[in-house]
């Protein structure tokens, strides 16, 4: 067998069927299992132990006019301040039973804060990012440094990082919160304080503190050696991810290699103190496809979230395929064969995913049907 084909089945071998008063003593022993709080392997080996992942998560679509339209309403209806503290309506993957979870480890919610609202400071244990898909005129402050948000930027809240939101702008403003609130539940490692009512610092700076140290391709402070979990940028503006989406492309019109794959063109957020992932439990990544191009088909383990920021796009997860627009949300889970073809006008697309995870506990695994 290929170590590679990773959708080989076995077949277990087949046992012969108990006699009746082998069934009669079976059953008994079983009662007396359940009221030790017991469960035979046995029994329940393929659930455990599957030839491949069978998330329990399904690929599902969310429409962002609705989405928008909600948040709207909800800007007219709930107040944000202490209790609620965000006025954030979380992506209830179908497949996974109710909890408010796009994948068994990721979180995703849209956020939307209306004209001259301040969201109060907080921190948790769990990390956050916010991609900004409509208007601008927010600042978050992150530990005292006030953070402007504007469309297309990618801003983090590095787990324990004390955060808050205030909007000076005229019109309301929407982004994508992504966390890793289910890892943390499931691990049983999440933390959360309140912060101070008042938010420490309510200027509205051009370029926060952490960009004017760190926001520089391949320089990094002397003042501040050593390797940190997470990036301390706490903006990446769009400006530099469309500049070098752009030049990804415009190297493949010149012939140099650069690109994922034909008009394929994606970047991934890093952290400048490794090199590696800006979080450790999640990865940030955007994609720019030329019209009508393909990105590879893959099966991972792992599970990612798109958001359409421009363009439109067909993205095609195991056996359903979803037309997506700007700012539809889509989620791909583990294992499912994926792949996204731009339509007519090409697509930008923002991508997260728990990769990170996966990777450092050495349980990553991608195969390429197409085997390229």
């Amino acid at each position: 067998m290929n170590e590679n084909d990773y959708s080989t089945t076995h077949v277990a071998p087949q046992v012969p069927e108990p006699t009746p008063e082998e069934e009669r003593e079976l059953n008994a022993m079983y009662d007396r299992m359940e009221q030790l709080h017991l469960k035979p392997l046995w029994r329940q080996i393929g659930n455990l132990m599957p030839n491949h992942p069978e998330p329990d998560a399904v690929a599902h679509r969310w429409d962002w006019e609705e989405l928008y339209s909600i948040a709207q309403r909800s800007g007219e209806l709930v107040p944000v301040g202490r209790g609620g503290e965000r006025r954030a309506l979380g992506l209830a993957n179908p497949g996974l039973g109710g909890p408010t979870y796009i994948a068994p480890t990721l979180w995703a919610a849209i956020q939307y804060l209306a004209p001259g609202e301040n969201a109060p400071e907080h921190r948790h244990s769990q990390n956050a990012f916010r991609f900004v898909i409509e208007g601008e005129g927010v600042w978050t402050v992150v530990n005292g440094d006030a953070v402007p948000m504007r469309r297309g930027d990618f801003l983090l809240t590095p787990g324990w990082a004390y955060h808050g939101h205030h909007n000076i702008a005229t019109e309301p403003m929407a982004w994508l919160d992504g966390l890793d609130i289910p890892f943390a539940r499931q691990m049983d490692t999440g933390f959360f304080e309140y912060g101070t009512e008042r938010l420490t610092d309510e200027s509205t700076p051009e370029h926060s503190r952490s960009e004017r140290l760190w926001a520089h391709p391949g320089l990094r402070p002397v003042a501040y050696p050593g390797a940190r979990a997470a990036s301390p940028i706490g903006r990446y503006a769009w400006e530099f991810t469309d500049r070098a989406l752009s030049e990804q492309l415009a190297l493949e019109d010149a012939g140099f290699p650069g690109v994922v794959s034909p008009g394929h063109a994606a970047i991934r957020f890093t952290n400048p103190t490794t090199g590696s992932d800006v979080m450790p439990t999640i990865r940030a990544e955007f994609h720019r496809l030329r019209p009508d191009a393909v990105t590879k088909t893959l099966h991972e383990v792992g599970n990612r979230v798109f958001q359409v920021f421009e363009g439109s796009a067909t993205a095609f997860i195991g056996e359903k395929t979803f037309e997506l627009k700007r700012g539809d949300v889509v989620n791909v889970p583990s294992w499912k064969p994926w792949h996204i073809a731009a339509g007519s006008e090409g697509a930008d697309l923002f991508c997260f995913s728990d990769h990170p995870i996966f990777e450092k506990l050495d349980l990553n695994r991608t195969f390429n049907p197409e085997g390229i």
